[in-house]
């Protein structure tokens, strides 16, 4: 196998968890992450994805670490290559109704049950499991290990965070076109100063999070109030 490490990924210590997983018997391991729960605009996005035990694709680790253009190629291996990927999107709306934390839990629990064939065991980013998240209809119940920094540990996580990024991505440049003033294409709804000198001018547009300080909390600073645009 081709390790990750010769196009400054992650070395072949990357399937440490997924191997861990594998000797404990379990035989369908999926890597969950999400992407965009920072952003001021736009939604939540998270992928599962789960890999067969010969992945050859180099250069896979935490989607952050890359450039776009090697994010979109490596999205491509990854599709081509893994044994299945589900996307799960929580909107603004929804966001801004429960609140930031429990919208990534959903997206993530959503990910994984789009995921066909299903996994048996997951590997989370971060520090909470999926089977918090409280607005499922039907509660996540596969053995699950969380894994703060798990974009940078696991191969199976970090592929994960490289689809749920460019998916995101992606989903903000078709809002560019619906509301090319606010520049999503560029800034991807994050809270650049370009973002909210926008907001200040044009006020939020239908994707914007109201709970977000970056929309209201900037907003009221200013001692103004903005109507939503239609």
């Amino acid at each position: 196998m081709e390790t990750a490490g010769q196009e400054g990924g992650m070395c072949q210590s990357a399937w440490l968890y997924e191997q861990k997983a594998f000797d404990e018997g379990f035989a369908k391991v999926a890597g969950v992450d999400e992407a965009g729960r920072g952003p001021l605009a736009g939604p939540v996005v998270s992928a599962a994805v789960r890999l067969p035990r010969d992945f050859s694709v180099g250069g896979v680790t935490d989607s952050k670490r890359l450039t776009a253009l090697k994010r979109n190629r490596l999205y491509d291996e990854i599709y081509r290559e893994a044994i299945s990927i589900g996307i799960g999107i929580v909107d603004p709306v929804v966001i801004d109704r429960i609140n930031i934390l429990q919208a990534s839990l959903t997206a993530m629990a959503i990910a994984v049950e789009n995921l066909d064939p299903s996994p048996d065991y997951l590997l989370i980013d971060g520090n909470r499991a999926i089977s918090a998240a409280i607005f499922m209809k039907k509660p996540v119940a596969l053995k699950q290990e969380t894994i703060v920094g798990g974009d940078g540990k696991s191969v199976s996580v970090a592929a994960a965070s490289i689809v749920a990024k460019v998916t995101r991505d992606r989903i903000m440049e078709g809002y560019h076109l619906d509301y090319p003033e606010f520049n999503f294409s560029g800034h991807k709804g994050y809270g650049t100063k370009a973002h909210l000198a926008a907001i200040a001018q044009f006020g939020c547009c239908p994707i914007h999070r109201r709970s977000f300080k970056g929309t209201g909390g900037a907003i009221l600073k200013q001692g103004e109030l903005f109507a939503v645009r239609n």
